[in-house]
């Protein structure tokens, strides 16, 4: 008889999971508290507005089609996106417009021609990133660092050896600063903190290798939407005979001497030979375990940002703004030091909008775009968040305003927001932090929580708020961290 394993949440790790372990003959079943799938990964469809809610960017498609070949076995089934030609355009208070290019040559070209930066920096500079990316993608991000085995390896031994190169003790923005040298140009790349929900002026250098994804491998829509990745996953979850019970909020794992043997839900006990947590890390060990005490230095980190997020039906189209749109702050510091503040909206705040209708016209009404417009802020510490996100939204309308010399209010004809209490009651991410800990400390990537814990039998965790971390491509390589260590364990 097959294993019984029990998944607590059902965003992409924990889809991906059930996907690797029921593929491989387990018994899976998803327990969902809220009446959809997806965890962060939504939708709204309302006034013939469709916006995805929570995740925008997508990058390393090929994890997805790791999953599509496992799950049906078919190589004629597709999961259908493409590749976007602008990665993002950036918007300076100057009037300057940068776009970014998916196109290695187009984008050093655009930098030289806007910027005046010299080809032979902006060229280096993504060979240094790709660098990053290829001394650290096996062993930080594709394995567990709390295992032995990864450590006793000829290619760990070479990343170690890399250790001095890859700008650990120096912060992202010094980084930047002595390789770049040009202002815009360093306040582009040191946007790829926010990320992660980090910041550029603390956190280590070796963050830049974000980057890479998108400006040396590109960025990718899915044809249908984000939401259509959860679609996606959903489909070959059934397919495989994965169970999912949903509006079951698991209440309790069971632990008796640390070992787990089952969950209860709604009243019901079930059992399981192993359980696997796709769902906050902090929740787990307060609410479902009991155990607050074995919360370690793991998730004692400093919490990543939040954000405050509009959703805006707009009866307007606009030119010059691409998918991915960025509208710099004037003094990004400054702005970072007032996040960490976390008593008042920033006083210019960087505003990121993206439009999906600018691919998917069924995403908007004919002549009109769907616009999710968001603001990087603290995580919440009880502050007055209706005032916040009132005060947001006039300083978000203004710089709209100047940066494309229009009256936006006007055209506004759907609204709807977020802001991080309500990221927390609808996510369960606590404190409403978008990618559990941040990644300010230089040892960050050790300090995050372990996929699977010594002092808990049975117990695996996947997801944002553990090891690689929060983003899709992250929390799809958590997925498959666990899923090889089950089968890996089994096998012996």
């Amino acid at each position: 008889m097959s294993k019984k394993i029990i998944i607590i949440g059902s965003g992409v790790a924990g889809l991906a999971s059930a996907i690797r372990l029921s593929s491989n003959g387990y018994s899976v079943t998803v327990f969902e508290s809220n009446t959809y799938i997806g965890g962060k990964i939504s939708e709204i469809n309302e006034n013939g507005y469709r916006f995805d809610t929570g995740p925008s960017l997508f990058t390393m498609p090929e994890l997805i089609d790791e999953l599509v070949k496992i799950g049906y076995k078919n190589p004629n089934k597709k999961f259908d996106y493409k590749k976007i030609d602008t990665t993002c355009s950036y918007f300076f208070d100057d009037g300057v417009i940068l776009n970014a290019y998916s196109e290695n040559k187009r984008f050093i070209d655009e930098v030289s021609n806007k910027l005046n930066v010299d080809s032979k920096i902006t060229r280096k500079y993504l060979n240094y990133v790709a660098f990053l990316f290829k001394s650290t993608n096996k062993i930080f991000i594709e394995k567990s660092l709390h295992k032995l085995s990864t450590y006793l390896s000829v290619k760990t031994l070479f990343s170690f050896l890399k250790i001095p190169f890859l700008s650990i003790f120096k912060s992202m923005n010094k980084t930047n600063t002595q390789r770049l040298k040009n202002p815009k140009l360093i306040k582009i790349f040191n946007r790829y903190a926010t990320y992660n929900g980090s910041n550029p002026f603390v956190a280590p250098g070796i963050l830049n290798v974000i980057s890479h994804l998108e400006l040396n491998e590109g960025v990718f829509l899915p044809n249908k939407g984000m939401r259509s990745i959860v679609d996606c996953l959903y489909e070959i979850c059934i397919k495989n005979g994965v169970v999912f019970k949903l509006s079951s909020k698991v209440d309790k794992i069971d632990l008796v001497n640390n070992i787990v043997n089952g969950v209860y839900s709604n009243k019901e006990y079930y059992s399981a030979d192993l359980v696997i947590s796709n769902i906050d890390i902090h929740y787990v060990y307060n609410h479902l375990l009991n155990k607050p005490h074995y919360l370690s230095r793991h998730t004692r980190n400093n919490r990543s940002t939040s954000a405050i997020i509009f959703y805006w039906g707009v009866k307007r189209t606009f030119e010059k703004l691409t998918l991915h749109n960025i509208l710099f702050a004037r003094d990004y510091e400054m702005e970072f030091n007032e996040i960490k503040s976390s008593q008042n909206i920033q006083s210019d705040p960087t505003v990121y909008i993206n439009i999906t209708s600018k691919h998917i016209v069924t995403d908007a009404p004919k002549n009109s775009e769907n616009w999710f417009v968001m603001i990087n802020v603290s995580h919440n510490k009880g502050q007055n968040w209706e005032l916040l996100v009132q005060n947001a939204r006039e300083k978000i309308i203004d710089k709209i305003n100047r940066f494309l010399n229009t009256d936006i209010e006007k055209f506004i004809e759907y609204e709807e927001y977020m802001d991080p209490t309500s990221i927390e009651f609808k996510t369960g991410s606590f404190q409403g932090s978008l990618y559990g800990s941040s990644s300010n400390d230089r040892m960050s990537a050790f300090l995050r929580h372990p996929n699977f814990i010594n002092k808990i039998k049975n117990l695996y965790f996947c997801g944002g708020t553990v090891h690689p971390g929060g983003g899709i491509p992250l929390a799809l390589n958590s997925a498959k961290i666990v899923a090889k260590e089950i089968i890996s364990n089994d096998k012996k």
